[in-house]
């Protein structure tokens, strides 16, 4: 019996809608050039459903035209840490404060400039619009005379080039770095002007201190109704499902569990439907799981040094009952070093070491949701305890077991 044709083209049109879906969450300015070019297809052609569906349930704006498509994501915290902007390099080391400042300042002056730009040129602006007072009293401080200062403005640039905020011309930035010469750039204005995410323009904020200004900058309209309080309880969940590894319940405020107890299974039916991720429903929390893997900046097992490191002293932490002192950590790193050393590399066996390792994987964890940092030390969450190792159980040929324990992935 063959499938009406009916049925295969609506099956072809929603396997289109979730990979467009996953593409904008994964990267939420896909260009019509690059890459992604088959993924921004997607997305225009879906666009309306798509608009309609963050819009409804994330309180999400999707922007698309000729040129880009733009999903203004704004996060669930705004106090979360955990994922920096990172180099566009295989090293992909997060950004320093002042990377952002230089970032912030580069967009300023490509806002304000011409179709093509130098990168001399644009480290003139930015060197200029440094000495702004409010940055000077602020410490940041940025004159060009130093290596260091070239090589982030180098990172920023790189970053935008990644964004598709710029297009090399000619010229390359290791070559302006070490002085030999300089980069000529296109300047995409359509989409420099679609990278700001805010519901608020930044000139319209008032407020003093960061957190302020964030929440500020996040802020909803007023929620002079009930149905407008549960829609940005629902649209604030769904935020947090989709971008958070672990949804824990003891994060959320009394309304917001009580909203989430009643309605979790409408929620993540919702977000099960259009991306394909699958709830894991535990008694701490949610975590929304991707089969396909690819919904994530962070992974975790990983190969190499720092993934075997990071694995076995989340097998540390799981194994305790509280909070795990930084020196602590660094202590079991030497002791690991010589069980397991022969598989490490080079520099990790080298003395010192130690706390640069513990960090990265620290920073790995508390990304994922595994732990937290607290005056104590590194507390482990629930959600760690798929890393805990157990009892090996031998059993002898033909038996059946009555008790198991094994690691937990």
């Amino acid at each position: 019996m063959t499938t009406p044709l009916a049925e295969v083209l609506d099956g072809q049109r929603a396997a289109d809608l979730r990979r467009a879906a996953r593409a904008l969450l994964k990267e939420p300015l896909l260009l019509a050039h690059g890459s992604h070019a088959d993924e921004f297809r997607l997305a225009r052609r879906h666009a309306s459903e798509l608009r309609d569906w963050f819009d409804r349930n994330t309180g999400w704006s999707l922007r698309v035209d000729a040129e880009a498509a733009r999903l203004r994501k704004t996060p669930g915290l705004l106090t979360d840490p955990t994922h920096p902007a990172r180099e566009a390099t295989r090293a992909a080391a997060p950004f320093t404060r002042r990377r952002y400042v230089l970032l912030c300042l580069a967009l300023a002056a490509l806002e304000r400039g011409e179709a093509q730009i130098a990168l001399g040129r644009l480290a003139q602006q930015v060197m200029l619009d440094a000495t702004d007072p409010h940055l000077v009293a602020a410490g940041v401080e940025f004159t060009l005379e130093r290596r260091d200062e070239r090589l982030d403005l180098a990172a920023v640039v790189r970053l935008l080039l990644r964004l598709g905020v710029l297009r090399r011309v000619a010229g390359d930035e290791e070559a302006y770095v070490s002085g030999a010469g300089d980069v000529l750039y296109d300047v995409e204005r359509r989409v420099l002007a679609g990278l700001l995410a805010t519901r608020r323009g930044p000139s319209m904020v008032r407020a003093a201190g960061l957190d302020e200004r964030l929440a500020e900058l996040a802020a909803e309209t007023a929620l002079d109704s009930d149905e407008l309080r549960f829609r940005a309880i629902r649209q604030h969940l769904t935020r947090r499902l989709l971008d958070d590894p672990v949804l824990y319940y003891d994060e959320l405020t009394d309304a917001e569990l009580a909203y989430l107890t009643k309605q979790r299974a409408f929620i993540v039916a919702r977000i099960s439907e259009l991306t394909g991720l699958v709830a894991e429903v535990r008694a701490e929390g949610i975590a929304m799981v991707d089969p396909l893997d690819d919904l994530t900046d962070v992974r975790m097992p990983e190969q190499g040094t720092h993934g075997h490191i990071t694995l076995l002293l989340a097998e540390h932490l799981a194994a305790s009952d509280g909070p795990v002192s930084t020196a602590d950590l660094r202590r079991r790193v030497r002791e690991l070093a010589g069980e397991h050393g022969g598989f490490w590399s080079k520099t990790a066996k080298e003395p010192g070491a130690e706390p640069e390792l513990v960090e990265r994987a620290v920073a790995k964890l508390a990304a994922l949701g595994l732990v937290t940092r607290t005056p104590g030390g590194i507390a482990p969450r629930p959600a760690l305890a798929r890393y805990a190792v157990g009892e090996t159980v031998v059993l002898e040929a033909g038996a059946l077991p009555t008790q198991r324990k094994a690691r937990k992935r």
